[in-house]
């Protein structure tokens, strides 16, 4: 099962990069805005008419048809396919209504599983499950809806969470594939121009203003071959199966990222984001070793990072680079000063805002001949005899060698 990279999985920008395309966005704005407003005139008449019909295969035809006037054009591929004894339904996730879409071809029921129930959750066609306490009690509540011969299908996306449906599919969770040993898969794509179709911690209701905003959103829904559990699969592998078979039919990687991953992912981005804009104004970039930027994962950066702080508020001549590059060997404070100290290279000495005399970067070593330098106060004349004796001698050569860098 491959990887593929986290940030070619998200959009984490509306707006397209390409000059061109962000001027005929611009220019289509004016449109844009107009075409919003009328939606949402008729989306309330769609959410009304959906509201009094009852489920059937007339209400289904009439609001596809004004999802059209929408903007949210539905297609769907080999409809024969679809299995009707079928109790649960497996699809990648896109968007946030990637479940009203399904709902349109055929009536199933989709469980809302993180937000509250209320006004809200029904208006947006998720079912709601009442008091639940635990994972434990969803999935027991979900297993016996599925095993009651009269209810509706149950749509499920275990993704748990949505991507740009380009690059990838997250790791799909086991528990949707204990609700029953057979299950139909929907390949789910979607299209929209000029904007991304989701961005992370997007709400529903700025979703879905973009929707009504951009000229259409064209979902392709693609109904694969019913698949079942075999007697010696386990559930995780019955999931990666599944997401092997839509990942092959979408044309896409099946990754391990899940959505934990995705949230911390998430969070990283947005804690350094403000650092770099701030370490960046009024200053060039600095070299960072590439070995410390394959190894280190976001937390280890962030930690190398501050380490790195610390040495140099007691070397202020060092390069950062070269601190990093000996913080990522020895991931300790002591031990890179010392090094660093002790060091007969020659260091490139970093610009402190003062005027120079000459154009170009200096190069000195750390303890320079112009001043005269402290003398540093040298280890113990003997080999001490006890580890108490051993362990001073070291404490005594540490705080000689801090005070010969105040110095």
């Amino acid at each position: 099962m491959e990887t593929r990279g986290i940030e070619q999985m998200f959009d984490f920008q509306r707006l397209p990069n390409d000059g061109l395309v962000l001027l005929l966005l611009l220019l289509y704005s004016p449109v844009g805005l107009c075409l919003m407003l009328l939606r949402l005139f008729v989306g309330a008449h769609v959410f009304l008419v959906s509201c009094a019909l009852p489920d059937s295969l007339a209400r289904r035809f009439i609001v596809r048809i004004m999802f059209s006037v929408l903007g949210m054009h539905v297609r769907q591929n080999s409809p024969r396919s679809r299995d009707k004894s079928t109790k649960l339904y497996i699809c990648n996730h896109v968007t946030q209504f990637d479940h009203n879409i399904v709902n349109l071809l055929t009536s199933c029921n989709t469980p809302m599983l993180e937000d509250s129930a209320g006004f809200v959750c029904w208006a947006r066609g998720f079912m709601e499950l009442g008091a639940i306490s635990g994972q434990d009690e969803m999935e027991e509540s979900l297993r016996r809806y599925c095993s009651s011969p009269k209810t509706l299908p149950l749509l499920l996306f275990p993704e748990e969470d949505t991507t740009n449906g380009r690059a990838g599919l997250l790791k799909f969770s086991s528990w949707p594939f204990s609700m029953t040993d057979s299950i139909q898969p929907v390949a789910l794509q979607v299209k929209r121009p000029f904007v991304a179709l989701s961005t992370p911690d997007s709400f529903w209701l700025t979703e879905l203003l973009w929707t009504f905003f951009v000229p259409c959103t064209v979902y392709h829904v693609r109904w694969l071959p019913p698949v079942s559990r075999q007697d010696e699969e386990s559930l995780q592998e019955f999931a990666n199966k599944v997401q092997e078979l839509l990942a092959t039919e979408l044309s896409v990687v099946s990754t391990q990222i899940t959505k934990a991953d995705k949230a911390e992912h998430i969070k990283r981005k947005r804690h350094i984001a403000p650092r770099t804009t701030t370490s960046n104004v009024g200053a060039g970039p600095r070299p960072v070793p590439l070995g410390f930027m394959i190894r280190s994962s976001g937390v280890e950066e962030l930690r190398i990072s501050r380490m790195a702080q610390q040495v140099k508020e007691v070397l202020p001549d060092i390069p950062l680079g070269i601190i990093t590059r000996d913080l990522v060997q020895t991931n300790c404070v002591d031990t890179t000063i010392t090094n660093l100290l002790e060091s007969t290279e020659v260091f490139p000495v970093e610009a402190t805002g003062g005027a120079t005399s000459a154009p170009g970067p200096a190069w000195r070593p750390l303890s320079s001949s112009a001043a005269p330098a402290p003398t540093i106060k040298p280890a113990a004349k003997s080999f001490g005899k006890s580890p108490v004796d051993r362990h001073m001698s070291l404490q005594e050569r540490k705080e000689a060698l801090y005070e010969f860098a105040r110095r």
